[in-house]
């Protein structure tokens, strides 16, 4: 919301970049047309800036989702459902937060919180190295997802760094043993799968609700 500007929007649509926001209040705007819509959402092209004296000069399309009793709005320049769904707008707007979860993951669990050494240098070393290390544990996480037939976000990042010391001690005895095998045989015991709560459950029902006619 901080980076909410039509001359921002126009800029990157003509250099061929994609933006995904919230749309502000306070915003005026017309619908150009309506792709579709339901009781639950809307997906329209519209035309921002009435009344402004730098007005939008490309047109944007605006998905609006009924979550609960809230309306929530986003915005983005991809125009085409067929390259972005309204569905995928209002996902990939959730998944904005997936950023702080790296940082506290990365602060939290692989020590970069605490610097230990003073120089610049070596600052960027320790950085460098523990970003390296948690892109790598990320594609772990996946083959894991993948061999055990899970969504990525339902793997416990947290819990597969911290199976990887029971591993090792394991491999010590059993040099044969191979990583993700050995992570999916023991996945129950090392709780690689997030628990499914009661509100997820909720909002993964609330969600199929809202789309169900968009997927008919």
């Amino acid at each position: 919301m901080g980076f909410f500007g039509f001359e921002w929007f126009d800029s990157l649509t003509e250099q061929g970049k994609y933006v995904l926001t919230r749309k502000k209040a306070n915003v005026k705007y017309n619908v150009v047309r309506t792709l579709s819509r339901s009781s639950h959402y809307k997906d329209e092209i519209i035309q921002m800036g009435l009344n402004h004296n730098y007005p939008c000069k490309h047109p944007m399309r605006l998905v609006s989702v009924l979550w609960g009793k809230t309306w929530y709005r986003y915005l983005t320049n991809v125009l085409d459902p067929n390259l972005l769904s309204a569905q995928d707008v209002c996902d990939l707007y959730r998944r904005r937060w997936r950023i702080e979860d790296a940082f506290s993951l990365t602060k939290r669990l692989l020590g970069l919180s605490y610097l230990w050494v003073g120089g610049v240098n070596g600052i960027k070393m320790l950085s460098l190295a523990t970003w390296i290390f948690y892109a790598v544990l990320n594609d772990l996480c996946a083959d894991v997802a993948i061999a055990l037939q899970q969504p990525l976000e339902q793997i416990s990042v947290e819990m597969v760094f911290r199976s990887l010391y029971f591993f090792n001690r394991a491999q010590l005895q059993n040099p044969q043993l191979q990583l993700i095998p050995w992570l999916v045989e023991h996945h129950r015991s090392m709780g690689l799968i997030k628990a499914v709560r009661r509100r997820h459950r909720n909002n993964a029902q609330r969600s199929l609700d809202i789309w169900a006619p968009a997927l008919t």
